[in-house]
């Protein structure tokens, strides 16, 4: 091994060895496969999430949701505003606390539901990666997740 080759694999500040990198690039370009799917659709990809927790479990109080996608509030905000302007939540008191702000789907939000199994499919058809991989590094970025809101030790 040359003298530059090894300066290079033992740079710590080397860009590829960068987990932050990786991820910031990887999140990038999965998101851009999205992008021509939900556009059909009129979603985003924020909105994508949304709608996924939705049709997981509405009605959502929007402090529930926030806390699902991982998102604060007042970024959560204008992004339920304009899934209500596109007719596909509705966002209303919640019955049981007039304080709390509840979102549920409209009868064209779950519709949209159907459109929507399409995409998992033409994903992971477009990353050309087997299910297992992609599953090893869900769990793989779930674990990071976690660590990254485990108090350092």
């Amino acid at each position: 091994m040359t003298k530059a080759a090894a300066t290079e694999t033992d740079d710590l500040l080397a860009l590829e060895r960068q987990v932050c990198f990786a991820l910031a690039v990887a999140s990038r370009n999965v998101i851009a496969l999205y992008r021509p799917l939900l556009e059909p659709m009129g979603l985003t990809h924020p909105q994508y999430l949304a709608m996924l927790a939705l049709w997981e479990r509405s009605p959502l109080r929007v402090n529930e949701l926030s806390h699902l996608l991982q998102l604060d509030p007042g970024t959560l905000s204008p992004l339920l505003k304009r899934l209500e302007a596109g007719g596909l939540v509705r966002r209303e008191r919640a019955a049981h606390d007039e304080r709390a702000l509840a979102v549920s789907l409209t009868d064209a939000g779950r519709a949209l539901r159907r459109e929507a199994e399409k995409i998992p499919p033409a994903v992971v058809a477009k990353l050309g990666m087997p299910l297992a991989k992609l599953q090893e590094l869900h769990a793989a970025l779930t674990e990071v997740i976690a660590a990254t809101r485990t108090p350092a030790r």
